[in-house]
């Protein structure tokens, strides 16, 4: 004889369970998108106070290495514009040692690079349509740090560029920025050589 069978239990889903997983995406869209426009906005905001100031950068290079730190980052925190680092590097190499206003140089103008990466972060659409950036998209996709090193390392106007993409790609920022100072120190140390021949006593 079989015995009786416990009635089924109708299980119901909570319907707060949908709800609760869209609210929490939008937070998370919210804060990525709150995070990507403020990145942007500083990254204009350092430009914008760089160009007012321009004619007060070239003074620091009188304080030493310090005074060509502050010149290198300042410098280049600038976004796609010229900036006085170039000719005081060059100038300085004739009176200082140029293999530390080289390093020196190098660790300022890569961190001062850190407003391009930022700027990839928050506003990949920036730039994303131009042969530039899909080149270099294309590069740093295959080849990593080793295309920020060589935009650091060589001289061409488009490392600002390459700066964007490698935020726009998620790249570790200790990876970018060692990449970074790597190759800006080795065209400052060159630099730097260069004014020592031609000014150097």
């Amino acid at each position: 004889m079989q015995e009786p069978q416990a009635p089924a239990i109708l299980r119901i889903p909570p319907l707060c369970l949908p709800f609760e997983k869209l609210s929490s995406w939008r937070r998370s869209h919210k804060g990525q998108l709150v995070g990507r426009i403020a990145a942007v906005v500083f990254s204009i905001a350092v430009t914008a106070g760089i160009i007012l100031l321009r004619q007060h950068i070239r003074g620091f290079a009188v304080y030493g290495y310090p005074g060509i730190f502050l010149v290198s980052l300042i410098g280049n925190a600038t976004l796609l514009l010229p900036a006085p680092t170039y000719a005081i590097v060059f100038a300085v190499g004739g009176v200082m040692n140029p293999i530390l206003v080289g390093i020196v140089a190098g660790l300022g103008a890569a961190l001062g690079e850190t407003t391009g990466y930022l700027a990839g972060v928050g506003g990949r659409g920036m730039v994303e349509n131009r042969a530039i950036y899909v080149q270099l998209e294309y590069w740093m996709r295959r080849a990593g740090w080793l295309v920020i090193l060589a935009l650091g390392a060589i001289p061409n106007p488009f490392f600002d560029v390459g700066g964007m993409v490698a935020g726009a790609l998620r790249m570790p920022f200790y990876r970018f920025l060692l990449a970074a100072w790597a190759g800006k120190t080795i065209r400052f140390i060159a630099l730097g050589f260069t004014g020592e021949f031609f000014l150097g006593s």
